[in-house]
């Protein structure tokens, strides 16, 4: 059976679900971003009780249709920005997405928009910023190299982008290193 998991975002959380779907008992199969399949020894799966669990852990268990392309969205685009598949980040968007979910982007886009209250752009947008911030945190590249890697087309549209969402040039942002940065779940709120 395939489950389908909200807020799994990185390695960590693969194996926080992972770990959590073996003490109750099940065969994990595989755990990816946003999904584990499992089997039952006895056949029966108790939705409610690995609901539950997964919510104690900071998840949630996604039962319609809708909701589960939402979060594929979220997890295609998260492993675009933050996951190193920056080739993608120089290609079509939108084809990336489509390719990646299955689905019809414009009807994604309607989708993520009505369930969301943002377009699949501006998360787009919030995630490659919270990657910059992390980059310039780090401060092991500089600016051009950022702008490169998250397919920016100039440093001058990564610093516009940039002062846009936070209100501070990066360069600033560099400086005062006291702007906290968001969980990759939490980037719209």
């Amino acid at each position: 059976m395939r489950l389908y998991i909200k807020n799994m975002v990185c390695d960590r959380c693969k194996r926080v679900v992972a770990e959590e779907l073996d003490k109750l008992g099940y065969t994990v199969l595989q755990v990816g971003l946003g999904e584990a399949d499992i089997a039952s020894p006895g056949g029966e799966v108790d939705l409610e009780q690995i609901r539950e669990v997964m919510q104690a852990n900071g998840f949630e268990l996604l039962d319609d249709r809708k909701t589960k392309l939402i979060e594929q969205v979220k997890l295609a685009i998260i492993a675009l920005v933050h996951q190193g598949e920056e080739a993608a980040l120089h290609i079509n968007t939108s084809d990336y997405i489509a390719e990646k979910v299955g689905v019809d982007y414009h009807y994604l886009s309607t989708l993520f928009s009505s369930f969301e209250g943002i377009t699949i752009e501006k998360y787009l947008i919030l995630q490659r910023i919270e990657r910059v911030k992390e980059l310039l945190v780090y401060n092991e590249l500089s600016l051009k190299e950022i702008a490169y890697m998250l397919g920016y087309s100039s440093v001058a549209h990564l610093s516009n982008q940039f002062k846009k969402v936070t209100g501070l040039t990066p360069s600033h942002f560099k400086q005062l290193k006291t702007e906290k940065r968001k969980t990759i779940d939490k980037v719209q709120e």
